[in-house]
């Protein structure tokens, strides 16, 4: 069998975070059949048939959250409005075969047994008297609905890949309507039509379509199609077991991006909501597509964790190649400069990376550490660093720009160990703790008490640019 998975999202907002889950399950499970020459095709279709929510920037985040996390789909991409007309096309022909039949009930009617059935403490079900009644005798002036003729006697059993096999007593199902009044198509028959026309051997989706499984399935049986396989996924909850909110996950994939994850330390992070290989947290892409299969999604909902998700990213940064996080760090950082990094700049940051990242959980961490060694002069020291610059302090430090000047004009020694030496040198000349030298040197350097390793700034820094941060600091007014 050519195993065929779609992810089937509808344009009404964002690319959220089960939806993304959602995409990349089936995206692994296409990629691992695949490998192993089973097929393996991962199709996108946007099901777009609600005109009024649907809406061209929402196709666009969809696609572009799909590419910025590396989930690849094979064909085109296909649009549910732009295949109405086969969607009637079917519907009609099940009314020629009796699989279904027009329902001409007025909105009063469809009310009184909705009443009837609350007042008897029931399920509602539209128990339509036009199931077997003569369509000649309809009265004028209504526009029918057409109605699926659905089993009234049995059950409808579903055995899903995940969930298990589940039964619903057909009684519990009414006639579903696949065209309405206006003769549009309604979203389960439309579903229904287009996987059998994308051969959409697996129907892999969240857990709140599953009531919907038992409609479709007997919409296949009633046009005599194969029934794909179903897997229906659990939700993804908050840290607090509630539904998921946009302080704790619900958001749109761009705004992952825009918080500094990696899409590859997202797609770990996502897998792992319920799916698992041992104990392994951290699993490469190529390991998941190795190892993926959807019957080992676990059946109980997962919780979103930011801080495991925090973890997961840092390890991916630490992982990161230096030259792409330098890339991702400018784009963050050039606003705010107002100009492209220059050559030196960017120079810069390259060399102090592999300082910066093992310190960063997101890219926006990495760039707020990094901003210091592009920072134009003179720079402006944070509150706590600013009270360091004391005026005997900015005279230390006029003392220090003068010794490390003549260290590099003597022999170019510009190196951290170098560096280091010189400064707990001239800290014990002086009768002081290297403390006493260091913080303010940091102050004055990075405009911060933080930073990586101060000797490591001076070496990534320059001598010019350490000689022109220093004198800055040095000729400035002390703090009052």
């Amino acid at each position: 069998m050519t195993v065929t998975v779609r992810f089937a999202p509808s344009p009404t907002g964002f690319l959220h975070i089960g939806g993304a889950r959602t995409a990349l399950f089936n995206w692994l499970y296409a990629r691992h059949h695949q490998r192993h020459g089973e097929g393996g095709v991962f199709r996108l279709r946007i099901e777009d048939t609600d005109r009024q929510r649907s809406t061209p920037q929402a196709v666009t985040a969809i696609i572009d959250g799909l590419a910025w996390l590396g989930l690849d789909w094979d064909g085109d991409i296909v649009h549910q409005a732009s295949r109405a007309e086969r969607h009637v096309e079917v519907a009609l022909q099940l009314l020629s075969s009796g699989g279904a039949y027009y329902c001409y009930c007025t909105p009063e009617e469809l009310e009184a047994m909705r009443a009837k059935a609350r007042a008897e403490g029931r399920s509602v079900r539209i128990d339509s008297p036009w199931r077997d009644r003569d369509p000649q005798e309809a009265p004028a002036g209504i526009r029918p609905v057409v109605r699926l003729r659905a089993p009234q006697q049995g059950a409808t059993t579903i055995r899903d890949l995940v969930q298990g096999e589940v039964t619903v007593q057909n009684t519990e199902l009414d006639d579903l309507i696949i065209l309405r009044a206006d003769g549009t198509p309604t979203y389960n028959f439309s579903v229904v039509v287009d996987d059998h026309d994308m051969d959409i051997s697996h129907v892999v989706r969240g857990d709140d379509h599953f009531r919907n499984a038992f409609r479709q399935y007997q919409i296949y049986k009633a046009l005599d199609w194969p029934v794909p396989e179903f897997a229906h996924v659990p939700l993804i909850l908050g840290p607090d077991g509630a539904k998921l909110s946009k302080r704790y996950g619900s958001l749109g994939i761009e705004a992952y991006r825009d918080m500094g994850y990696l899409p590859e330390a997202l797609r770990n992070y996502l897998v792992r909501l319920g799916w698992s290989h041992g104990d392994d947290e951290i699993i490469p892409t190529e390991d998941v597509i190795a190892w993926f299969e959807i019957r080992d999604v676990n059946r109980a909902a997962a919780r979103f964790d930011f801080a495991k998700l925090d973890s997961v990213n840092a390890h991916y940064i630490r992982e990161a190649d230096d030259n792409r996080l330098v890339d991702l760090v400018a784009k963050r950082l050039q606003p705010e400069l107002g100009h492209p990094l220059t050559e030196g700049e960017r120079d810069r940051l390259l060399r102090a990376m592999p300082g910066l990242k093992p310190r960063a959980r997101t890219i926006v961490e990495l760039a707020e550490r990094a901003r210091f060694y592009v920072a134009p002069r003179p720079i402006a020291p944070a509150a706590d660093a600013a009270k360091v610059l004391t005026g005997e302090a900015r005279v230390l430090l006029g003392e220090i720009a003068a010794l490390l000047c003549d260290l590099a004009a003597a022999d170019g020694a510009w190196a951290a160990a170098a560096l280091e030496e010189k400064i707990r040198d001239f800290a014990a000349a002086k009768g002081i703790k290297l403390g006493a030298a260091a913080q303010p040197l940091r102050a004055a350097l990075t405009g911060s008490l933080a930073s990586p390793g101060l000797f490591e700034v001076l070496e990534v820094l320059g001598r010019d640019e350490v000689l022109g941060r220093l004198q800055d600091a040095a000729g400035a007014p002390a703090e009052a």
